[in-house]
């Protein structure tokens, strides 16, 4: 043990991937739905190995993790950021802020009540409101503080302690009061609830089976016989025959003739037609109808999948039933939205919004000619612009530096951290601008993202293991069930504003909850006890503004603190 103690000490750098390794398998398990995650887990093995040896950890090697992890998480929220703010009339992204203050305040008055000094009190805010990024402004924050080494540093392990008292019941206390407490308080049953709000935004439930054969789209040939209600009819008079149904005649075969479809083409008896639609309109609405037949040269179509991120104003704000009605939509389908990093229902009455991917489905012409007015088909790519990335990170880090904000007496530097974090967010935006700028493969984002913030968590923990059972006992039990008060008032609080004075859909106020706390899993919980995806439409507006707010609050309660 002591050999390992010393090979600890000696290389702390493979400390630090051994803590991200126990971290990942700590985090991976789950009880009853719920886990650490792999983020909590690097906390809790940082702190685990930190009891064998003291691991030296390096202050810059923290700080350019952290600002990857940042500014990873800016340019994912980024396209979505400025659309929350006008999205759905601005009642998500109030309802974040109502709680992130609420949870600010309500950490400032236990803080202070507990006489916690800055580093536990930073811990509270990022355990409690489940926001590690929060450890990392703290940390900034308290080194900048004038004090002597020892002190800082005392300081910044008592950011992990706390950190790692307060989260469980942060996360647990999130998901039970969004999928059970929530809706006792409001009254409502959930699945009647989530049913309403479907019917209003027009998703329709379907038998399981009947939707989600090998493919959702589908192309076939059916034949003409005389007297058929087509029979004589335009191409365009027979597509409007069905029109909540969209299908499209793509090719007419007569005799050993193909001809394209054209809206006056004059269809007759004998003719074998190309139909392209969803297989179950296809099968319910054609099958009965219509003789199917094989004619693979007829039906030999080039199709096209592309995912395509919206930057035109022309689409930006349209339901996808009008969108649907455009002439250019015609033989285009939908096969999925993204509206940040979650996929949204697909629903008549969604509106579609900048910076959202849409999955079109199409023949190859039509999906080219629909990418042009709905913004620019995003392409894979391996290449990451470093340029934008280095050059991104410095100017968003020096104006952290320069701007103070002031509060009460005191003037606080905007850090690094959050400049950091905010310049993602614009080259983020600029992308649903100038899609080819700043272009970062969604692979190395992640890797930004998931190792830049479980390797800074690790390092936290590393450095704070040796003191962990002090601190512990210095902060006593006051600190947990603190951690409880500063995790439930924002919710109760949340619940009632959002209810009462937003007047918000339940559903969709249970969702933003989750997401001004940036809890996916309560979201998560909210959609399984309600069978309906319809939460994350609160959660997605609310969530960028979550990560913003709370992050910040790092380094303000340092302030207000020390």
């Amino acid at each position: 043990m002591v050999w390992f103690e010393h090979f600890l000490v000696k290389y702390p750098e493979l400390a630090v991937f051994l803590a991200i390794s126990i971290g990942y398998l700590i985090g991976g398990v789950k009880i009853r739905g719920f886990g650490l995650g792999p983020v909590t887990g690097s906390l809790f093995a940082g702190i685990l190995i930190g009891q064998f040896a003291e691991v030296p950890t390096a202050s810059m090697a923290k700080s350019f993790l952290f600002l990857l992890f940042l500014f990873g998480i800016g340019y994912s929220v980024g396209p979505q950021f400025l659309q929350a703010l006008k999205r759905d009339g601005l009642k998500p992204v109030i309802l974040a802020v109502v709680v992130c203050v609420t949870g600010l305040l309500t950490a400032i008055v236990i803080a202070k009540a507990l006489k916690l000094d800055a580093g536990f009190a930073a811990g509270l805010v990022s355990g409690s409101l489940t926001e590690s990024p929060a450890m990392g402004t703290a940390t900034e924050a308290i080194n900048a503080l004038p004090l002597l080494e020892a002190e800082r540093a005392r300081l910044v392990a008592h950011v992990a302690v706390a950190d790692a008292v307060c989260y469980i019941f942060g996360a647990v206390g999130v998901i039970l009061f969004c999928s059970v407490a929530g809706p006792k308080l409001l009254g409502i049953d959930l699945p009647t609830e989530a049913l309403k709000l479907e019917k209003e935004l027009g998703i329709k439930r379907t038998a399981a089976g009947v939707s989600s054969a090998w493919h959702r789209f589908e192309l076939r040939s059916y034949l003409i016989a005389k007297g058929a209600p087509v029979d004589g009819l335009s191409i365009a008079a027979a597509e409007v025959k069905f029109p909540e149904h969209r299908l499209f005649i793509q090719r007419v075969r007569r005799g050993e003739k193909i001809f394209e479809a054209t809206p006056e083409f004059k269809m007759c008896a004998g003719d074998i037609v190309a139909v392209s639609g969803r297989r179950e309109s296809l099968v319910e609405v054609l099958g009965p109808r219509a003789e199917e037949v094989e004619d693979r040269e007829l039906l030999d179509i080039p199709v096209s999948v592309a995912d395509v991120l919206v930057t035109n104003r022309e689409v930006d704000g349209r339901s996808i039933a009008d969108t649907a009605k455009q002439d250019w939509a015609r033989s285009l389908y939908l096969r999925a939205i993204t509206r940040g990093t979650e996929e949204l229902p697909l629903a008549p009455g969604i509106a579609v919004q900048r910076g959202d991917i849409l999955r079109l489905v199409g023949p190859e012409a039509v999906v080219a000619r629909a990418a042009k007015r709905v913004g620019v088909i995003i392409a894979p790519t391996t290449a990451t612009d470093f340029f934008v990335l280095g050059l991104a990170i410095f100017l968003g880090g020096l104006v952290g530096v320069l701007v103070t904000i002031p509060i009460g007496d005191m003037r606080i530097s905007l850090s690094t951290s959050v400049g950091t974090l905010l310049a993602g967010l614009i080259v983020g935006h600029l992308r649903t601008q100038f899609p080819l700028f700043g272009r970062i493969p969604d692979g190395a984002v992640s890797l930004m993202t998931a190792l830049g913030l479980a390797a800074f968590v690790a390092m936290t923990g590393l450095h704070a293991g040796p003191v962990f059972v002090s601190a512990i006992a210095e902060a006593g039990v006051g600190l947990l069930f603190g951690g409880m008060v500063v995790t439930l008032a924002p919710m109760i609080i949340g619940l009632y504003v959002g209810r009462y004075l937003l007047r918000m859909n339940p559903i969709l106020l249970l969702g933003g909850l989750a997401g001004a706390q940036t809890m996916t899993a309560g979201m998560a919980a909210v959609q399984d006890r309600s069978g309906s995806p319809v939460a994350v439409l609160g959660y997605t507006p609310a969530v960028p503004i979550g990560h913003i707010l709370l992050t910040t609050w790092g380094t303000v309660i340092v302030g207000v603190i020390a």
